[in-house]
C-alpha cells in the first residue's frame, strides 16, 4: 500500500463522520470563530481612562495655584507649596446583612467582569485635604498683596488664614 492509497482510506474513514455529524462540526467551528473575537478590549480601555483622569496630582494643583496667583497685581512670580494630612481615597460599596443576630454583618462588593478581573465598587472618592500652605513671591511684603493672595488660597483649597503662610522672595 502506497502512500495515496493509505491518505484515500483514511480520508474515506472520516468523511463518513463528518457528514453524519455535520451540524454539530459546524456548530464547534462557530464557537472557535467567536473565541478568537476580541471582546473586552473596549471595557478596560474605558476602565484606564476614568481611573486616570479620577487621580490626585500634588504637583499639578500646586503648578496652577502658582500660574493662578502669579497673575494678581503685585504678586510677581508664587511660588507655592501645599501639605496635606491624608492622601486621596476611595469609599467603598458595602453590602449589609442586618439578620444575623450578633449585629451587622458587612462585605465590600465586587463585581466580576469575566475571566479572573474583579474590581471592587467606589461609591465616592474622597481628596485629601489640606493641611497648610506656603507662598513665596516678590511682593510678600505688601500688605494688599499678602490679603489678595490669602483670600485667593483659601478659596481654592479650604484652608483658613492661619494655615496659609506667605513670604517675600528674591
Amino acid at each position: 500500500m502506497n502512500g495515496r492509497e493509505a491518505l484515500a482510506k483514511l480520508a474515506g474513514k472520516i468523511k463518513g463522520p463528518m457528514e453524519k455529524y455535520r451540524l454539530v462540526w459546524l456548530v464547534i467551528l462557530a464557537g472557535l470563530i467567536l473565541l478568537t473575537l476580541p471582546m473586552g478590549e473596549e471595557e478596560e480601555t474605558v476602565q484606564e481612562a476614568t481611573t486616570a483622569t479620577t487621580q490626585f496630582d500634588l504637583a499639578a494643583l500646586e503648578n496652577r495655584l502658582e500660574e493662578a496667583l502669579s497673575k494678581i497685581d503685585g504678586a510677581g512670580e508664587v511660588t507655592v507649596v501645599l501639605t496635606i494630612q491624608n492622601g486621596p481615597r476611595q469609599v467603598l460599596a458595602q453590602d449589609v446583612d442586618r439578620r444575623t443576630g450578633e449585629g451587622e454583618n458587612t462585605e465590600t462588593v465586587i463585581l466580576s467582569r469575566g475571566s479572573s478581573a474583579q474590581e471592587t465598587v467606589a461609591v465616592q472618592e474622597l481628596y485629601p485635604s489640606y493641611q497648610g500652605a506656603l507662598l513665596i513671591c516678590e511682593g510678600g511684603d505688601d500688605p494688599d498683596v499678602r490679603l489678595k493672595l490669602t483670600e485667593a488660597t483659601s478659596a481654592l483649597t479650604g484652608l483658613g488664614a492661619d494655615k496659609i503662610s506667605i513670604s517675600k522672595g528674591k
